[in-house]
């Protein structure tokens, strides 16, 4: 049986995305508040360049993975316009109904679906931009989701990949610290789940860190490669441009 990392713990492939679920099912009602708590309100700031990053057009279709609460989804649907269409994705059931709950009581409906990232159900070339904001890091197979979102991109599209990344050396003893002492504590407090921010914690280590990802990237089929590094390297914002 092939072995695959859940944060620092190895497991079964095929046991990964059940324990992913298990986190995201646990800390969905409260994502939100604890990304404003964990981040001090940052996320929002990471986002909104990522927006303007997408210089998304009126007409534009957007497929936006692992969607989760839709705050990428509801921006760039704004950009798009009523000629355009964002695809809310995310392969979470509560997450995903957590988003467009949210995007209903705003007045946006979204088509949304529950997918996998390694098996994306449309047609090839059918996106000008695909996004995947903090959720490449719990994928199984990163190089195959990777390889799919290239897929269903036109010929010239881009990929935006948000993610926690390697922080610069003088700031990594304090984002240790607050990672592995305030983080699980604050996840208890809130969530009532300290084990599944542990876990967050864990995953952000095991991610491939700017340069790497930028190679992955390049062989999944993305010619050029830029890579913005937010808030000294904590976030990093990969954009990538299909061959």
């Amino acid at each position: 049986m092939s072995q695959t990392h859940f944060g620092y713990q190895s497991v079964d492939e095929r046991e990964k995305a059940k324990r992913v679920k298990g986190v995201f099912d646990s800390v969905a009602s409260k994502y939100d508040v604890m990304n404003d708590l964990m981040s001090m309100g940052l996320h929002r700031a990471w986002k909104s360049y990522t927006v303007a990053v997408a210089n998304l057009r009126e007409g534009d279709k957007v497929l936006d993975i692992a969607g989760g609460t839709g705050d990428l989804a509801k921006a760039f649907a704004r950009r798009v316009g009523p000629s355009g269409q964002v695809v809310h994705t995310d392969i979470n059931e509560a997450m995903l109904r957590t988003g467009r709950d949210r995007m209903l009581d705003d007045g946006l409906a979204l088509p949304t679906t529950i997918c996998d990232a390694e098996q994306l159900p449309f047609r090839t070339g059918s996106f000008d931009l695909v996004s995947v904001a903090f959720g490449l890091r719990n994928m199984t197979h990163k190089e195959r989701a990777l390889a799919e979102m290239a897929r269903v991109l036109r010929d010239g599209g881009r990929l935006l990949v948000l993610e926690f990344s390697k922080v610069a050396p003088p700031l990594q003893k304090t984002y240790d610290w607050y990672s592995f002492k305030v983080l699980p504590k604050l996840g208890q407090w809130v969530a009532g789940d300290a084990d599944s921010y542990r876990y967050l914690a864990e995953s952000i280590r095991m991610h491939p860190d700017q340069q790497a990802l930028r190679a992955m990237m390049k062989s999944a089929g993305f010619g050029h490669v830029d890579v913005h590094n937010l808030t000294g390297g904590v976030v990093a914002l990969h954009v990538g441009i299909k061959c």
